[in-house]
């Protein structure tokens, strides 16, 4: 028995999420599918983290056991192989001991939120970003953003299915910048509640836009109340960039 870490990019629009479901597809399903057939055995994929449906990653981390180990060389394109035409993909493939665990041994994970600010239809990155239409000032959310930042109890921010114990998370970067007419939201933690991200990003783009202060993310964080939160975000600008792990 050999277990594997993966690298996995995925498109998240086909998909219910990351996690396996009964009656719907999933990025999960489709890994287990592939890592089986190549194994020739039932295969069970764990994730760093359970993305929401429509979420999509360029860096989302997983690992697996396989009965019958290979040449590392060839894991990755063997999967991809079985992979086809799922749009998913695996970048790399590494051996590591039986004690290593993807989700669990994870110290920082990385989301990107992409937002295209501009009035025009979206082409090339239709369900790849959010187009907002009106125009967004990024240094007023880049600003109020910065009162997210440490150790908080993110109640407001936290969709009611969240199975998380505790509402208590430590944020240690949120940013807001603007590159011509597309706006990005980088945000990092050890760890996230349910839709956490994209309740940040539908609640600064109030500021943005103007209908909100940015002393207001403040108040809606004091208020602990899932109620305060602004709209959120839909899932098609979100992307798992990262996840990072003790050397």
């Amino acid at each position: 028995m050999q277990r594997y870490k993966l690298t996995i990019e995925y498109d998240g629009e086909p998909y219910y999420g990351w996690q396996r479901q009964e009656s719907h597809p999933s990025v999960q399903e489709a890994l287990e599918t592939a890592a089986s057939k190549l194994d020739g055995a039932p295969v069970t994929v764990q994730g760093a983290g359970r993305t929401d449906r429509g979420v999509h990653a360029t860096g989302q981390v997983a690992h697996m056991d396989l009965t019958k180990p290979r040449p590392i060389e060839k894991v990755a394109d063997a999967l991809n192989a079985h992979l086809r035409p799922h749009r998913v993909a695996v970048l790399k493939a590494e051996e590591v001991d039986a004690e290593f665990h993807a989700r669990f041994h994870a110290i920082k994970r990385a989301y990107r939120y992409v937002i295209i600010n501009r009035r025009a239809a979206l082409t090339f990155d239709r369900g790849q970003a959010w187009r907002i239409p009106y125009k967004l000032d990024h240094e007023a959310m880049h600003r109020a953003a910065q009162t997210l930042i440490g150790i908080h109890d993110f109640s407001t921010f936290r969709h009611a299915d969240c199975q998380a114990k505790s509402p208590v998370k430590t944020l240690d970067r949120l940013d807001v910048a603007r590159y011509g007419e597309g706006i990005e939201v980088t945000v990092e933690a050890r760890s996230f509640l349910h839709s956490q991200v994209r309740s940040f990003v539908g609640s600064l783009v109030e500021v943005g836009r103007g209908s909100q202060s940015e002393d207001w993310i403040a108040e809606i964080l004091d208020a602990r109340d899932r109620k305060a939160c602004g709209p959120v975000a839909p899932p098609d600008g979100l992307f798992l960039e990262r996840v990072e792990y003790d050397a």
